[in-house]
């Protein structure tokens, strides 16, 4: 057995270990009647599944070395989190299309930009785990946009129907809930980029540094990180709420009651 295996078997060692932690939780939630025990060994054997999956995928397509491949998977991670997305607004009307064609369009311009100054070369390894941080965060922010901007306009509607009363534009009647619920969505993405490196010592940087990356090496692809991630949501959240507002009004210029009448 050369050195590469031993690197293997000691690495499955330690993922195996690792699930100790979750037994440790799993009891304690047992005594404490929390009621999670089964939840928490579901996910963790469900995460080592799905990795498990993706890993022996991803080495398929590492040496396919063929730009087919990395667009095929970008394109289901955007379906997959389009469909999330849209879950979390399930009351507005076609959210899953519209998380997706908003992740799709905010993520690809940011790639399409790295990718163009150079910043990530086009080949699968960059390509698919920094289009899977993009997609993942975009999916969280477009989902939040949709659900605060339908809780916001419900919270409103006599104001806005006062106002599309007196001739206001249904875009000036509902621009407030828009910057509202796109500037609630990226809060989480701005405090974390506030902090990296203070609180919190992000994966990716974590993770160089823990494959034997010097600590500046990390914090040079974090801060790349950092900013992608910013502008990928922020480009996402706002194209999902100018892409999801036109649900809310009918062709009267009035308010769509059937999309709040869900949950009345």
């Amino acid at each position: 057995m050369d050195m590469d295996d031993d690197d293997k078997l000691s690495l499955s060692m330690k993922t195996v270990a690792a699930t100790v932690a979750v037994l440790i939780a799993a009891v304690l939630s047992y005594f404490q009647k929390l009621g999670m025990e089964k939840e928490m060994v579901y996910a963790s054997v469900r995460a080592i599944i799905q990795l498990s999956i993706v890993g022996f995928v991803l080495e398929f397509i590492f040496t396919r070395r063929n730009v087919l491949w990395i667009l095929l998977a970008y394109l289901f991670m955007i379906v997959l989190a389009g469909h999330t997305a849209g879950k979390r607004a399930k009351h507005i009307p076609n959210g899953s299309y519209i998380a997706g064609i908003s992740i799709l369009i905010g993520t690809s311009i940011t790639l399409f930009v790295l990718v163009m100054l150079d910043v990530f070369p086009f080949t699968s390894r960059y390509i698919i785990p920094i289009a899977g941080m993009m997609v993942g965060n975009a999916m969280t922010v477009t989902g939040v946009t949709m659900k605060k901007l339908r809780e916001d306009l419900k919270q409103q509607k006599d104001l806005i129907e006062t106002a599309l009363s007196l001739g206001a534009t249904p875009r000036q009647a509902i621009l407030q809930p828009v910057k509202r619920s796109v500037s609630i969505a990226l809060s989480p993405v701005m405090d974390s980029a506030k902090t990296v490196g203070l609180i919190t010592l992000p994966g990716a940087m974590s993770g160089m540094i823990v494959g034997g990356a010097s600590p500046l090496q990390a914090i040079q692809m974090q801060i790349v990180v950092t900013n992608m991630l910013i502008g990928a949501s922020t480009l996402s959240s706002i194209i999902c709420a100018y892409l999801c507002w036109p649900a809310f009004i009918n062709s009267n210029i009035q308010l769509e009651y059937t999309v709040f009448a869900a949950d009345d």
